[in-house]
């Protein structure tokens, strides 16, 4: 089936023409999202190509760098690692692609359908965050590996992801141990927004933004007692008690 493009102000949809219609909702969906981060962020990348894959198969070849993160990921994560980006692009699964790939658990789909905002949401943080991807190289993913949690974090807060994972979040805990804290890679894709959602809770989005923009260079630790205002082992105590919140 031939691609076609469909465009909007800030964006160019990439697509296979049958989805046209898919197309124009998901470029809406961008500008606006684009226009509420631009009352948060400095840097709001317009001019981004948004390309929309039938499968999982072409994505992954688009895209190299996402199966590397998926492997790192837990289990309960990485049906929700369904697109990636790059510095002047993002690349999601189509419609019925995500809803294949959804869970009959609750919040499942809600969280797949918001895919395109959280990938923009990355964009985003990388150009305000000069510590993060993109571009991709081996040393920017290494980097990328370190700060997990932040990257991955921020752009589940902002997007409003993390608010339909607390299933998939409850299947993490019931099936590993006890996650490390900040999260590790391998949990940073569901537990890292918690870390927002609880600093946002204590100190208000502005203080969620302040520590998805910058990587401090004495690392999590400092970041996160700064965030917070309160020493790492207090903060941590608190965050596991947000994770068990039904």
């Amino acid at each position: 089936m031939p691609w076609v493009e469909t465009e909007s102000p800030s964006f160019t949809a990439r697509h296979e023409s049958d989805q046209a219609d898919e197309a124009v909702s998901v470029l809406e969906e961008l500008e606006g999202f684009r226009e509420q981060l631009g009352q948060l962020f400095e840097i709001t990348p317009g001019d981004v190509a948004v390309i929309i894959h039938p499968g999982p198969v072409q994505l992954y070849l688009a895209q190299p760098w996402l199966p590397l993160a998926r492997l790192f990921a837990a289990p309960a994560a990485r049906r929700y690692l369904a697109g990636w980006y790059s510095r002047r692009e993002i690349h999601v699964l189509s419609a019925s692609a995500l809803e294949e790939r959804a869970s009959n658990v609750a919040g499942s789909r809600e969280a797949l359908r918001l895919t395109p905002l959280r990938e923009y949401a990355h964009l985003v943080i990388g150009a305000n965050n000069p510590g993060l991807p993109p571009p991709f190289s081996p040393a920017s993913f290494l980097r990328y590996r370190r700060w997990a949690w932040l990257a991955e974090g921020a752009a589940a807060y902002v997007s409003g992801q993390i608010d339909h994972l607390r299933p998939a979040i409850a299947r993490r805990l019931r099936e590993g141990g006890a996650p490390s804290f900040p999260p590790d890679a391998r949990d940073a894709a569901l537990l890292g927004g918690t870390i927002f959602t609880l600093l946002d809770e204590e100190a208000g989005e502005q203080a969620c933004i302040e520590l998805a923009i910058e990587l401090h260079p004495q690392g999590a630790r400092v970041a996160l007692e700064r965030s917070f205002g309160r020493p790492l082992l207090e903060i941590e105590r608190r965050w596991r008690e947000h994770l068990m919140r039904p």
